[in-house]
């Protein structure tokens, strides 16, 4: 009897993740490619907040400072978050090109400074746009371009832009590279269902005016992780017909995967971590159905490997998990030209199912370290 009920709810709950793909591709579907524009008018303040990289910083002003876009209109502001290595140097050396460097000086811990780079850099930022990005990232010429089109077009108050992992090395990277697809395709998915869920905080633009008119950071300032997200979910809660999604190959942002397990599973705990304070509580019951759904995927195997007869429920559940994954996938992994990687998903898909119920715990409990620093 309780074997039965276990098979009924774990149908009902693949059931239930079926319709949620079918909505996201639905989604994904209803964005429309966006075009870059000849002759932008956008004043844009580029911020990105710095620590301990200076094996990438450099490149990464580079990348910006050789974009498509009017150098009249364009400002750089790179905040320095304490770095013990030549981080700072390295900005500077920059100075002769209008990169402007902050550094700083708190001298009490504090949980989020990101957010606090973040805020300072607004502060001194002269751009009507605000467009954010990360120390460790490459772009091609016409992301700034391709950002800022959409604004002018839509007249947008944010912008999620895609990001993409590459110079992926072993199988390890690859398979962050195809999960990490569908992260972002959920995100992008969710803004052109107009029910906007998630970003991420290395490709992202909004109206300087609408982050003071909504605090900032203010009320989500607790969190180490959210600069991103929790941020969409204010302007969301006010402006929720002016967030968009940049459908645009050159709007890419590039970075890459982590090198190692641990890593990978710190920073997947940092971002699982801000999920408890989603104001709309409807994300939060679709992500604790989903963790749900692989859970009980889990129990039945365990109950199949006593009893041969519950293989065929499992195989049928995982068969339809990987079927849905694929259909979801193959635009997206289109868009982002790694389509080889979908090889790799029956793999994937299986791992997923772990890993997923693992980080919905570790994600919401306790502290990790980030960034040299152990913040919750």
């Amino acid at each position: 009897m309780v074997q039965e009920i276990i098979n009924y709810i774990t149908l009902v709950l693949t059931a239930f993740y079926g319709i949620v793909i079918l909505y996201l591709m639905r989604g994904w579907y209803l964005l429309k490619p966006s075009q870059s524009k000849a002759t932008p008018r956008t004043v844009v303040s580029v911020l990105i907040a710095a620590r301990n990289e200076e094996k990438n910083i450099g490149s990464t002003i580079q990348d910006i400072l050789d974009q498509d876009y009017p150098s009249h209109l364009l400002e750089v502001i790179v905040v320095d978050d304490h770095s013990t290595d030549n981080t700072a140097e390295i900005i500077r050396s920059f100075s002769n090109q209008g990169v402007r460097l902050i550094r700083l000086n708190e001298k009490e811990p504090l949980n989020s400074y990101k957010k606090k780079a973040i805020s300072e850099a607004i502060n001194y930022a002269s751009g009507e746009l605000i467009v954010a990005t990360d120390a460790d990232c490459r772009m091609k010429p016409m992301w700034l371009n391709a950002m800022v089109s959409l604004y002018e077009k839509e007249d947008l108050l944010f912008i999620s832009g895609p990001v993409m992992y590459h110079n992926e090395k072993n199988l390890f990277e690859r398979l962050q590279t195809l999960e990490f697809l569908y992260l972002i395709g959920l995100g992008a998915a969710s803004i052109g269902n107009k029910k906007a869920s998630t970003c991420n905080g290395a490709n992202l633009a909004y109206k300087r005016d609408v982050f003071l008119e909504l605090g900032g950071f203010k009320g989500i300032d607790e969190l180490a992780s959210g600069d991103d997200e929790l941020f969409l979910h204010k302007v969301v809660e006010k402006y929720p017909d002016r967030v968009g999604f940049c459908k645009n190959q050159g709007a890419i942002v590039y970075t890459e995967a982590k090198e190692d397990l641990s890593s990978f599973l710190s920073q997947r705990k940092r971002w699982a971590s801000k999920s408890t304070k989603y104001k709309n509580k409807s994300i939060v019951v679709l992500g604790i159905c989903i963790w749900l759904f692989n859970v009980f995927l889990v129990i039945n195997t365990v109950g199949a490997l006593f009893n041969p007869s519950l293989w065929k429920v499992v195989l049928y559940c995982i068969s339809f998990k990987m079927l849905m994954e694929l259909i979801f996938l193959l635009p997206v992994s289109d868009f982002a030209k790694r389509s080889a990687y979908l090889f790799y998903l029956p793999f994937l898909s299986l791992l997923h199912i772990f890993y997923l119920i693992f980080i919905g715990i570790a994600g919401n409990s306790g502290k990790y370290l980030w960034k040299g620093r152990m913040v919750r």
